[in-house]
Formats: structure tokens, sequence, C-alpha cells
């Protein structure tokens, strides 16, 4: 409803919305803006920097209309086969696994792989506005000296023991194609953050033949730091257009670490018109105890340890007479944390004996009656010990 009221000078508008024989004050909801557009504006970039660029590999259509055709026909066969669906229904249905993921690959498998490097912000550390569809299945394993092997997937977790040496390398490829492949890491930079290490690059490969390719940076092992939480470790496989020299440093393991920052964007973009990224595979790593002996026998340094400082508590000053608070709980706060410690652990050692057993725990603590002329704290303290609570309990 809408009412208008006119004075000499000014004209006002009263919008009044009425709802359940309630007037609600502001617009009516047919007048305001929605949530999403009210995030949209709070959240608006401009499309000159958010837009973003397809660099990758197109995909090769090698199945004819026909063919097309004809599977569509086998899925609807298989939808409608009711033999199957009561097979499904009392889990007896058998699938090959591999045929599966055979097929996945060939339909939207690439498609969720790039969804899922969004997801984990690949392609905007990677390449910035850049991004592609990894048309071209990459295989990473790691050998776990056991016989089996660490596959790398999209963002599954390796610790740094599993990859101590470089993983073996496989795709499907021409024998006269040439390829480059980079390992780098993501956020491991131990002093500038909008740069990344190199783990590996080898170039002018032949084939799928890793080991035939030229390596100019050598394998490093991941070494994230203790307390930075997870890092991400980063495959990506370039089809070159042919032969390539990169003027790029050679670095050993024996190399500084300095040699091995990188900054993917500003390297692609100096090549792009030579390669042309088509493969991708990535996972996460946290610390473990090859880190320290990383840093301390190939480094030959410090190893950095991040831990978060947590503020002493606030404690409000003494009051003359503490009102409603136990009296041994109100002290200890005001106490030595090292000497209240130290008084529980030899009330505890006080009662044991290291050749008898120890006391059988009562039965019901609750039941047992405790002397009437205890103070309440102290009858506080006792409840504790008999419910195994507390500090005490802990040293």
């Amino acid at each position: 409803m809408l009412t208008t009221f006119r004075g000499t000078r000014t004209a006002h508008v009263l919008l009044q919305h009425i709802r359940l024989a309630h007037r609600i004050r502001g617009k009516a909801p047919i007048y305001c803006r929605t949530i999403k557009d009210r995030i949209d504006e709070i959240n608006y970039k401009d499309e000159l920097y958010t837009s973003r660029i397809d660099i990758g590999l197109p995909k090769t259509k090698n199945e004819t209309r026909n063919a097309r055709l004809s599977r569509l026909e086998h899925l609807k066969n298989l939808k409608a086969d009711q033999k199957l669906e009561q097979l499904a229904r009392n889990f007896e249905l058998q699938i090959d696994l591999d045929e599966t993921k055979k097929d996945w690959l060939q339909t939207c498998g690439p498609k969720q792989k790039k969804q899922v490097a969004d997801h984990y912000a690949i392609f905007e550390h990677l390449y910035g506005e850049g991004y592609f569809i990894p048309y071209l299945n990459l295989e990473v394993l790691y050998d776990l000296k056991d016989g089996s092997y660490l596959p790398v997937y999209t963002g599954n977790v390796i610790k740094p023991a599993e990859a101590l040496e470089y993983p073996a390398v496989n795709y499907e490829s021409d024998a006269d194609s040439l390829w480059t492949l980079a390992l780098t890491s993501l956020d491991g930079h131990l002093t500038e953050n909008d740069k990344e290490y190199v783990h590996w690059l080898v170039a002018n490969i032949p084939g799928n033949s890793v080991e035939k390719g030229d390596t100019i940076v050598e394998y490093m092992q991941p070494f994230p730091l203790k307390g930075t939480g997870y890092h991400r470790y980063v495959f990506v496989l370039y089809k070159q257009n042919g032969p390539l020299s990169y003027n790029i440093k050679k670095v050993t393991s024996t190399s500084v670490l300095r040699d091995r920052t990188f900054v993917t964007r500003d390297w692609y973009k100096q090549y792009q018109d030579n390669i042309t990224p088509a493969g991708l595979a990535f996972y996460q790593s946290h610390w473990d105890n090859t880190v320290r002996d990383f840093f301390h026998s190939v480094l030959h340094r410090k190893e950095p340890v991040y831990e978060y400082d947590f503020p002493k508590p606030y404690i409000r000053p003494q009051e003359w007479f503490p009102r409603r608070k136990p009296f041994n709980i109100y002290m200890d706060k005001y106490r030595d944390p090292k000497e209240i410690n130290k008084e529980y652990l030899l009330r505890k050692l006080k009662t044991e004996d290291p050749f008898k057993m120890p006391p059988p725990p009562l039965k019901f603590p609750n039941a047992q009656p405790l002397p009437k002329n205890m103070p309440s704290w102290l009858k506080l303290h006792e409840k504790k010990i008999r419910l195994r609570w507390g500090r005490v309990n802990d040293v």
C-alpha cells in the first residue's frame, strides 16, 4: 500500500507493506534486492581481470557420428535391461572397474578434474586467468619400495617420506611427439609468497619415455614446513611444437635452494607459442620427520618451524573476599603452574607403591559419604579424585 503525505514545502512518501495484519516498515519484498544481488554487489570484480582463457589442447574427435549413435543406443539398452536392474537391487551386479575408469576418462573425467583443480585454485596460482581441461590422462606413481605404488590423483595426500624419489610417469602419446614435464610447489617458497619452487623439470621427452628427456632440474622431494598445513604439488605435462632449449639454469641435487625459484605464469608466457598444457595431476603433502632430515642433510640449514603463539589467559585482579568461587580453584589461578603440578604429582605418588597393586577403584564413587565437617571446596576436590576428573589424574 502506498500512502502519500503532502506538506507545504516537501512531499514525503511512505512505503508500508501489510502482511498478516502487521505493518512492516521499509520496502516490500518485490521492490527489495535479493540476497544474491547484494552478495554479487559486494563481491564484484572487473571482468577485464576475471575473464578466463582456455590455454589447453582442444578435445580430439576420435569418435565418428555412427559410433557415437551406437554407443548411445547401447547405453539406452543397458538402462532398459531388467536383469541388470534386478542384480543391482540385490547387490550382485559386478562391474569392471578398469573399463569404468576408461569410459570415465573419455567422457566427463577431464571436466571433473578441471572442476577439482579450480576448487584447489591450481589454475589461478599457476596461470592467473588461464586454465585448461586435461584431456590427456597423466598417470604419476610413486614407488613405495614394498612392491606397491602410490598414485597421484587430484588432491590426494602423499607424505614426504613416500615421495623421496622421482615417480614413474605414464601417458598415451605418439612416438614422434615431444613433451615437457614440470613439477612445482605452489605453497612452499620460504621467502616470497608469489613464487614457487620447481622440484622437477624434464624437457624434450620423446613420446612417453620420460627417462630419455633432457633433465633441466633434477627431482627434489617435497618439504612442507612444520605448522604450515598442507602444501600443493602440481605435475603439468606440456606438448611441444618442436625441440626446445629453455633459458633456465641447470639445477642439480647439490644446487642451492634459491636456484629453484620459479614462476609458472612468467615461464609459460615466454614459451606459450611453443608449448601447450595437456595433462594435470597434483597432490597435497604435510610435514613429517623426513623434512627435518632434508633440511639438515641436504640443505645444511636449520629447519624453520611455525607455531601459533597463544596469548596468556586474562586473570582478573585478586579480591579480598571472592564470593561464590571454589576456594582451591580460585587460589590456583595465582600460583606458579610448576608448583601446582609438583604438588599434584607428590600427592599422587604418596599413595602409590611400586611393589603393590593399586587399590581397586570405588564401585559407586558418588555413594561414598564424606565427612560432614569437610569444607565444600575440599569435597569437590575429593569427588574429582574419585571420579578421575581434573588435573590430578593427568599428572
